[in-house]
């Protein structure tokens, strides 16, 4: 009994320093200068991107390959979507998704039964951590088969920088660039399912006898004044605060990303700093031929 305990000790204390260098290999920096014609941003690395004309319309440390936390889920969707997987199909959660670690929340209890579309509905819009490894465990080949599929539909739409190791963000070691971020937008932007479910305000699903009450990760979505088409929310700790979307501000198709913000709304704060910059600097005379 005594060797088992020790056994367990020692397991538990390298998993702590595991984490310990996993966080400090990847630990939030927030020094940030910016000039007098950029908007004043509080996130580490960021892209404004113009969907139409594919132009960057602001950039900073865009090239800069980075954790991304429950972004990762956005691909988790796109590859169940390239299989062709039915979202009606029932699916257990079983001890297998019982995710461990910081971040490894989930009010869903094993045993439940949901549909995939459920499941793909609780992943975009509320990050639920067991809904997004049970879409990958349920793949065909199942969760290993499944990051490698996630590998390679990056490699596809060209982003260069990334990398996945699980379905729900939680590893440190999914990361990537904003600019490979902005592609996953875009082509996350093409399915009407990610469409609908990533914006929508709230959501519903029965738990035994309960039913629980889901509500959206970025508050935006429920702000008439923003026309949102696509977006995810993500966090852990070594990813800071995270947020892609594409939206339509001005006329104009833009996607925007913001990875690493300090502070739990600053992430909000600046997708609203980004979007009365682009109104300020569209109504300037020498702009006013941008407009579309």
């Amino acid at each position: 009994m005594f060797r088992k305990k020790q056994l367990a000790i020692t397991g538990l204390t390298v998993l702590m320093l595991c984490a310990s260098v996993c966080e400090a290999r990847h630990r939030p920096h927030h020094t940030v200068r910016t000039r007098g014609n950029e908007p004043a941003l509080r996130s580490s690395s960021v892209l404004v991107l113009d969907s139409n004309h594919s132009s960057v319309l602001y950039s900073r440390k865009a090239d800069v390959s980075a954790p991304i936390a429950s972004i990762t889920k956005l691909m988790t969707v796109l590859v169940v979507a390239d299989a062709g997987l039915a979202l009606d199909e029932p699916i257990q959660l079983t001890a297998e998704d019982r995710i461990v670690g910081k971040g490894a929340a989930s009010r869903l209890t094993l045993g439940t039964t949901l549909t995939r579309g459920d499941l793909i509905h609780l992943a975009l819009m509320s990050s639920e951590n067991r809904a997004a490894h049970a879409l990958g465990r349920n793949y065909p080949g199942g969760l290993s088969a499944f990051v490698t599929a996630m590998n390679a539909k990056a490699r596809k739409l060209g982003m260069t920088s990334t990398r996945f190791v699980d379905p729900a963000g939680l590893s440190c070691d999914n990361v990537a660039s904003a600019e490979d971020l902005a592609k996953l937008v875009v082509a996350a932007s093409e399915n009407p399912v990610i469409r609908e479910y990533s914006t929508d305000r709230g959501y519903s699903v029965r738990v035994g006898r309960r039913m629980l009450e889901y509500r959206n990760t970025n508050s935006l979505v429920s702000n008439p004044t923003w026309n949102i088409i696509v977006q995810k929310t993500g966090f852990i700790n070594e990813a800071g605060r995270c947020l892609v979307m594409q939206a339509v501000i001005q006329g104009r198709t833009v996607v925007i990303v913001l990875l690493n913000s300090v502070g739990k709304n600053t992430r909000v704060a600046d997708a609203v700093r980004i979007r009365r910059w682009m109104e300020a600097k569209l109504l300037t005379p020498e702009h006013s031929a941008d407009k579309v």
